[in-house]
């Protein structure tokens, strides 16, 4: 039967049903374990009875109000936020796109506010990934859309020399994820980070960080730049924040917001009474004094056993790569072919860019769930072709 969806997924053979914790179920009764997480989506896995609960407790309460009114949800997610993190202000949209539009413009209104028209250039980095609206796919570099929008200046990842290069009058920002996640899982270094940060400042830019697939929770902190010691003026959160339900914030300080007025922006699903309970229920979990150590130690136990799995996989997986439970191997054979190999021994990982593999779990694992996870990708090492 052919299908009435837009073709633009190459979607895997399988549909799956139900989820409970960190499985999935297939149609079949097929049970797997789930580390792709929805594209680290799934922080706290799925069905989770607190975020189940909130959605049936607002559902039967109120689904939709427009932002021409205030939102008690709404502003008790925003505070919850900025109180756990660099921000004063946080924007609600539907997806890490729609935050990384919002912050797009935020950093334009700032230079138009000081009348600095003239400064709207922002730099990005090569084999970034920052969203598939056609302000994010202009950051990024490359579409398959041209022409993109002009604005953008393309660097490589990790390079300050080319970074401080590319500086010039009409520079407004920076805009970078701390670890490229579809690029391939490629880590910034700490003192990189430190040092655009210090750029930025000595130049009067804006920091803008994408952590819609870092932030939340994912790689042992509620943000990843919280590692390197910084505050950044703007960051893109999305993915994990609604464990699943759709939710996307830009989050700012006053003095990175400063430019975005009355009517500039809006959105009208954004920040709707169902989201922000769930969100609100996700960072309630997260936020919990236990919870981001057990990541933290959690997430070292699965890079050593992923480290120790490379020398045994007679190059099967070449490389291990990431922080916290943003991980990747790289593989041998096509990433693709891996992937399918891998669904069919009841693992989900997540392909990305430089044939590498995605692992992506939901917060929640234990060691348990990393040793099942390791006995497939064992098994798939010893007889690839099975």
């Amino acid at each position: 039967m052919t299908s009435a969806v837009l073709p633009v997924f190459k979607r895997f053979p399988v549909s799956f049903v139900r989820g409970e914790g960190v499985y999935l179920y297939d149609d079949t009764g097929k049970k797997y374990l789930d580390f792709g997480s929805g594209v680290a989506v799934n922080a706290l896995g799925h069905c989770h009875p607190k975020l189940v609960k909130a959605l049936e407790t607002q559902g039967n309460a109120l689904w939709h109000c427009s932002n021409w009114y205030e939102i008690p949800a709404q502003e008790h997610l925003a505070k919850t936020l900025t109180e756990a993190s660099f921000a004063d202000y946080a924007f609600f949209g539907n997806s890490g796109a729609e935050a990384i539009e919002c912050g797009i413009k935020m950093v334009r209104a700032f230079f138009s506010h000081r009348n600095e028209p003239n400064r709207y250039t922002i730099i990005t980095c090569n084999n970034s990934f920052h969203g598939r609206t056609f302000g994010a796919i202009s950051a990024m570099g490359r579409s398959g859309f041209e022409p993109t929008l002009p604005g953008f200046v393309h660097v490589p990842y990790g390079d300050i020399e080319a970074l401080k290069a590319a500086i010039t009058p009409y520079t407004a920002a920076v805009l970078l994820e701390p670890i490229q996640g579809e690029g391939g899982v490629n880590p910034a270094r700490l003192d990189y980070l430190q040092a655009v940060r210090a750029l930025t400042q000595q130049h009067g830019m804006l920091l803008f960080l994408d952590e819609i697939q870092t932030g939340i929770g994912r790689t042992g902190k509620l943000f990843a730049y919280e590692w390197a010691g910084i505050a950044p003026d703007i960051v893109a959160s999305a993915k994990g924040l609604g464990g699943g339900f759709p939710i996307g914030a830009c989050l700012a300080t006053a003095h990175g917001a400063s430019g975005m007025l009355a009517g500039m922006h809006g959105s009208t699903f954004g920040g709707n009474p169902l989201a922000c309970v769930v969100a609100s229920a996700v960072l309630e979990e997260i936020l919990q004094p236990e919870f981001l150590p057990q990541v933290d130690k959690v997430a070292r136990v699965l890079w050593h056993k992923l480290v120790e799995l490379i020398p045994a996989s007679n190059s099967v997986f070449t490389a291990v790569r990431g922080a916290g439970l943003l991980l990747g191997l790289q593989c041998r054979d096509n990433n693709i072919d891996v992937t399918k190999a891998l669904l069919k021994k009841g693992l989900l990982v997540v392909p990305a860019w430089d044939n590498v593999i995605r692992l992506l779990p939901p917060l929640i694992i234990n060691e348990q769930h990393i040793d099942e996870a390791l006995a497939i990708l064992t098994a798939y090492k010893d007889n690839p072709d099975a």
